[in-house]
């Protein structure tokens, strides 16, 4: 019975041990490990505000002497109609 369990244990250990290199070796193939990204053009935020309470994104625009495309340009993804306090926005900012 002692060789049976001790079989059983050696087959599993080399079942995992199998596994762990299959895994490995999918990983390094993919090129996922030491990969190093590239960099991708852009953008810089060189001043930010916080929103205070009241604040539109109109307001904080003409307050910095921004345009609107100018300020939707340096704060991309901005849902201006779900501003909140203390939100940092960009006032200053270029593309890199």
């Amino acid at each position: 019975m002692a060789k049976i369990t001790g079989h059983k244990s050696t087959i599993f250990f080399n079942l995992v041990l199998i596994l762990f290199f299959v895994l490995k070796v999918s990983v390094v193939e993919s090129g996922v490990v030491g990969r190093v990204p590239s960099a991708k053009p852009g953008l810089v935020c060189d001043k930010v505000v916080g929103v205070k309470s009241g604040d539109t994104c109109l307001a904080i625009a003409e307050q910095f002497k921004l345009t609107t495309e100018a300020f939707h340009f340096i704060n991309p993804n901005l849902n201006c109609d779900a501003l909140f306090v203390d939100q940092w926005l960009c006032i200053a900012g270029k593309s890199t």
